[in-house]
Parts: C-alpha cells; sequence; structure tokens
C-alpha cells in the first residue's frame, strides 16, 4: 500500500460554531481523543452521513489546529464512528432513558471500623 504524502487534502468533519465553524473531534476505543480525517468523500460519507459538513486540510495543519487541545493521534479514514454516549439507567431487561442515574445512599458511620 503506497502512502500518502503529507500534503495530500484530507476531508475534515466539521460542526458549526459561535464563530464560523470547528473541527469536530472524537474519541478512539480507549477513549482518547482523535481529529479524524478522510482520504475521499465517498468514505467520509458511508462513515458519517452525506449530511456531514467537511473542509479540506492537509495532514500537518490539522495537526497544528489540535494540538494546543493537546490532542496528538490523527485517525485516517475510520471504518465506523459510534455514537456519544448518553446516561442510562438498566431496569430489569429494558434500557430507561426518561430517569437520571440514582445516586447511592451514603453507608452509614457504623459501616467503618474505628470510627
Amino acid at each position: 500500500m503506497q502512502q500518502r504524502p503529507d500534503d495530500a487534502l484530507l476531508l475534515v468533519p466539521v460542526r458549526p460554531g459561535p464563530l464560523g465553524y470547528t473541527i469536530r473531534l472524537f474519541r478512539t476505543a480507549l477513549g482518547d481523543r482523535t481529529a479524524v480525517a478522510f482520504t475521499s468523500e465517498d468514505l467520509l460519507v458511508s462513515v458519517l452521513g452525506g449530511t456531514q459538513l467537511r473542509t479540506g486540510l492537509c495532514a500537518p495543519a490539522l495537526r497544528a489546529l489540535v494540538a494546543p487541545l493537546g490532542i496528538t493521534t490523527l485517525t485516517i479514514d475510520p471504518q465506523l464512528v459510534a455514537a456519544a454516549p448518553r446516561n442510562r439507567v438498566l431496569t430489569g431487561s429494558v434500557l430507561d432513558t426518561s430517569r437520571p442515574v440514582p445516586t447511592p445512599a451514603p453507608l452509614p458511620a457504623t459501616a467503618f471500623p474505628g470510627n
């Protein structure tokens, strides 16, 4: 497989922000933040859908934009992007998203020997 030159144009997902557009950031399977880019419009559309806004940047420019945020990982052509997790409560065998996660009651002082 031939490697792409660093100055090749990549398609980077963006979203509208208060001062224009901003790069969409994602998380890796281990939870680390990463910038994502695609080598073709077909790949971007197959993963994020046809309505995903995008801009063209080369890898060094993308790295320079996310470096001040402490992001050092650049993911090219991911095959899967999962939706962000939501706060959910499991009740029986049905997932109930209509109520918040309950807070456990504090343990009585007698639960800790020596108190």
